[in-house]
């Protein structure tokens, strides 16, 4: 499957990475590779957790345009 993710380097210079399609799904690393391999482990997880517990696997997203 695929999946979007966000990264952003927050304060400390600590990479964030979140998958919006599963809600509470994030991680972190040094570097943005890391933080990579650690969301790709947390997908996986939350995947698991979900099925488990009866929960939509993902939810709804979509892209927006916002005259500014």
């Amino acid at each position: 499957m695929m999946f979007l993710i966000t990264m952003i380097r927050d304060e400390d210079g600590t990479y964030v990475a979140e998958c919006p399609s599963i809600p509470g799904c994030i991680s972190q690393g040094k570097t943005e590779e890391e933080a990579e391999r650690n969301v790709r482990e947390a997908i996986k997880e939350c995947l698991e957790v979900r099925a488990e517990k009866g929960m939509p696997l993902t939810v709804t997203t979509r892209e927006v345009e916002v005259p500014v």
